[in-house]
């Protein structure tokens, strides 16, 4: 009797701890966007005065004192819409590699980006994604050609 409740409390315990968390963006889709109508919006809201945008020339505003963080481009990831809609929505989530700290942080370690939650439609969002997801080139994976495996 005791051995089947210690089977029971293990196997209970494994069901609890693979429930989905309540904040997972498991399910989580987005209608599909116009990356024409995305790349408005980003101009619109002035993305470009902090923003660059591979192989995209926008007119540069005037942002001297503001570190230009480069979107798009060769990635060895997908960029997917969850990542990027999470990057608009919630800016201090996960910050830029290659910048310091001072560059795209403000003293108190949150996001130099505005907030555009507030700002933005919903619409806008899904067609700033589909631009910004359209301007990313994943990179096949070259594995390293070991001589004597190859």
């Amino acid at each position: 009797m005791k051995s089947s409740t210690l089977v029971l409390l293990i196997l209970g315990t494994f069901a609890v701890g693979c429930a989905p968390d309540p904040k997972s963006g498991a399910g989580f889709t987005l209608p599909d966007g116009s990356a024409e109508r995305g790349q408005q919006t980003f101009v619109q809201l002035q993305c470009h005065g902090c923003h660059t945008v591979s192989g995209l020339d926008l007119e540069q505003l005037d942002s001297s004192e503001t570190q230009m963080i480069a979107l798009g481009g060769v990635t060895a990831n997908v960029k997917t819409y969850g990542d990027l809609v999470t990057s608009i929505i919630n800016p201090s989530h996960r910050f830029a590699f290659g910048y310091s700290d001072e560059e795209i942080k403000t003293p108190a370690g949150e996001s130099q980006m505005r907030l555009y939650n507030d700002e933005m439609t919903i619409a806008q969002l899904i067609d700033l994604v589909a631009f910004l997801q359209s301007r990313y080139e994943v990179e096949e994976y070259q594995p390293t050609p070991y001589v004597p495996y190859y």
